[in-house]
């Protein structure tokens, strides 16, 4: 039998890339976003964007969420929606209403349902770090982010582990860094994967920071998700997502191997996050996914914006 999955956040590029992945497994997938704009989930599953079901619901409303998972007898939930670095600096209370009392709605309304949903899976963020911390910076995680956006994410995972103790919900959270690929096109680090598609268009591109950071493939996290999502366990984890670690010349550089004399530059500090994390306990604990190598993340990437046209 199928399963059902909703994805919140359905329309931004990690909820684009999960419902692939969750079709491509041959299960149904609910989209719940506030959003109307389905410009990425076109891109990253062409055709196939219609056999997503989209609910526009905000993720605020407690009522429903939890009407959309007994409506749609939903299964498994992979929660994705959140406002990024930039949205939540610009609306401080907003940003916080949609990441910390959105993100607690969802534990709510599945701890409720247990019996049908086994956990969540969702996102949190290496943003949860800060430059202070060590690199590679442990997998336990910090205490001390630097923006706003990561102290919401912070406070997801530990709303996660009180969740786990009183209510019995499992679940895991995986902290991204920068994902590229196609479909991210806002947030602090889209940067790169904008170059990539300034340079399918012959166009030049600035990416406003350098310095060392981990690059994770989209359809690669999108593919742990749905993992997560399925897995059997008790208790909150959170793991890091494993990707590649690279200085943006080599990003630059991929790039120009492809798109040969591509006019990319880059400025600016390094990301406030260690360049380097530890990602050892999602293999460990979960299973692995596809760890796709930069220059074969980047060369895809770019065929499929100039394949999307």
């Amino acid at each position: 039998m199928s399963e059902r999955v909703l994805v919140t956040g359905v329309l931004g590029c990690l909820g684009a890339w999960v419902a692939r992945a969750v079709l491509a497994d041959g299960d149904d997938v609910v989209g719940y976003d506030l959003g109307e704009n389905t410009a990425r989930l076109d891109l990253v599953l062409g055709e196939d964007a219609a056999r997503v079901t989209l609910v526009c619901g905000d993720i605020t409303d407690l009522e429903a969420l939890e009407r959309v998972l007994d409506e749609h007898e939903i299964t498994r939930v992979v929660h994705l929606a959140a406002l990024q670095v930039p949205f939540v600096r610009a609306n401080p209370p907003l940003g916080m209403r949609v990441n910390v009392a959105g993100t607690v709605n969802v534990f709510e309304a599945v701890s409720k349902r247990l019996d049908r949903i086994p956990g969540v899976a969702y996102a949190s963020s290496t943003a949860v770090y800060s430059a202070a911390d060590p690199s590679p910076a442990p997998e336990a995680g910090s205490t001390a982010p630097s923006t706003l956006y990561g102290v919401s994410k912070l406070a997801d995972e530990g709303m996660a582990r009180v969740y786990a103790a009183d209510n019995g919900l499992p679940s895991i959270g995986l902290r991204p860094y920068v994902v590229y690929g196609p479909g991210r096109d806002q947030g602090m680090t889209s940067g790169p994967t904008m170059a990539m598609l300034a340079a399918a268009r012959g166009e030049p591109y600035a990416i406003g920071y350098g310095g060392t950071a981990q690059y994770d493939f989209a359809p690669d996290v999108a593919r742990a998700f749905v993992m997560a999502a399925g897995a059997e366990r008790e208790g909150a984890a959170v793991y890091n997502a494993p990707g590649a670690v690279a200085a943006m010349e080599d990003v630059v550089a991929a790039i120009r191997t492809v798109v040969p004399g591509a006019e990319i530059t880059w400025s600016g500090d390094a990301l406030p996050f260690p360049p380097k994390l530890e990602a050892v306990g999602f293999d460990r604990d979960v299973g692995t996914f596809p760890r796709t190598p930069l220059d074969v993340g980047v060369a895809t990437t770019i065929e499929h914006f100039r394949a999307s046209g």
